[in-house]
């Protein structure tokens, strides 16, 4: 590839050198999260990866895609680009893992107006520490320069990630039982949506995010920066110490639109809002944008990034499995006779 130039194309806009540098800077990252099915190397056309499927009588693969979305504005306005990558992992992951799938590998895509070899492996450094946080290989990538349709210091992230599970062991929502009861897993902030409203409310600006809260001990930038948490490991733990009956990432759309993906028809959920403290950066996104209750817990986690359902003599249990891992777990409320409605109390 040390032949490989074109002045043209340079002049365009387009270093290929640059890619070739970036390959070289990200190189030990990506291969950090090798393991043993990892059988291809970076640089090839495709990913290869053979799982171990031994022990599984029906292995079924479950895919899974995302992006980062406006939360990259921030990105941009405070020059840090070295956590952005966990949350396009978390946000792929933590949806694999809601039917109970182990992930396997992970794929990153990246357009950006200017390939700066040392941006772009800084961003695929943070990929690369969220897939070691799952648990699965960055096997895989793409970074498209692409002048004239991204601004120079602009760029876009999404990912795609591929799990496993035996068939028999898919979480369907099909034990779901009223009186079972909704474990609520903390976020670590407003993780990767809602940020056109956050925006807004903010006014964000290189001069806002500068913007220190007492209540936040921090300042606006710092705290809506705060990368995603990734629940693969203490939800996997989870699944091999009790019954879950159901699972919900509370991604876009909050409590109201990911909560009723994990229930089954004749059922609903009373969750009660003093059951757990609502983080400080909700409150003040509310108080500062005047929104309403509602919509509040319908565009934001709210402080819950993952929502269990168990059976009532197993959350004690399973409160313990996801502290043991540092997680703050709540019990939310319960499952009641409906049709898949929320009822926030």
């Amino acid at each position: 590839m040390e032949k490989s130039f074109s002045e043209s194309y340079k002049q365009a806009g387009v270093d290929v050198t640059a890619g070739y540098k970036s390959v070289e800077l990200m190189k030990e990252a990506v291969k950090s999260t090798y393991n043993k099915s990892v059988i291809s190397d970076l640089g090839g056309f495709g990913g290869l990866f053979a799982p171990d499927i031994k022990e599984m009588k029906e292995p079924i693969l479950v895919s899974g895609t995302d992006g980062v979305g406006t939360k990259l504005k921030l990105a941009f306005l405070m020059n840090k680009h070295d956590t952005i990558g966990q949350d396009c992992v978390a946000m792929c992951v933590n949806d694999v893992i809601c039917c109970g799938a182990k992930p396997l590998f992970f794929l990153d895509y990246m357009a950006l107006g200017k390939n700066v070899p040392e941006v772009v492996a800084t961003i695929v450094k943070g990929v690369a520490e969220g897939c070691k946080l799952a648990g699965c290989s960055l096997i895989g990538g793409e970074t498209a320069e692409m002048p004239g349709f991204y601004k120079e210091g602009e760029y876009d992230l999404a990912g795609f990630n591929v799990g496993i599970i035996d068939k028999e062991k898919i979480i369907d929502s099909s034990k779901i039982e009223i009186g079972d009861k909704v474990i609520g897993i903390a976020s670590s902030g407003v993780h990767s949506n809602g940020f056109s409203l956050v925006r807004k409310v903010f006014n964000v600006n290189e001069n806002t995010i500068k913007t220190y809260y007492d209540e936040l001990g921090m300042t606006l930038g710092e705290s809506l920066l705060t990368p995603t948490k990734i629940y693969v490991k203490p939800i996997l733990e989870l699944l091999d110490a009790v019954q879950v009956k159901g699972i919900s990432h509370i991604t876009g759309g909050g409590f109201y639109e990911n909560m009723p993906r994990m229930l089954r028809e004749g059922v609903s959920l009373n969750i009660h809002k003093d059951s757990y403290p609502v983080l400080p950066i909700f409150n003040l996104i509310q108080k500062t944008g005047n929104i309403p209750e509602r919509d509040m817990y319908n565009t934001f986690n709210m402080g819950i990034g993952m929502a269990v359902i168990v059976k009532k003599e197993d959350v004690t249990k399973a409160i313990e499995i996801l502290e043991k891992h540092g997680e703050k777990a709540y019990e939310l409320g319960e499952v009641v006779e409906g049709n898949k409605e929320i009822n926030i109390i």
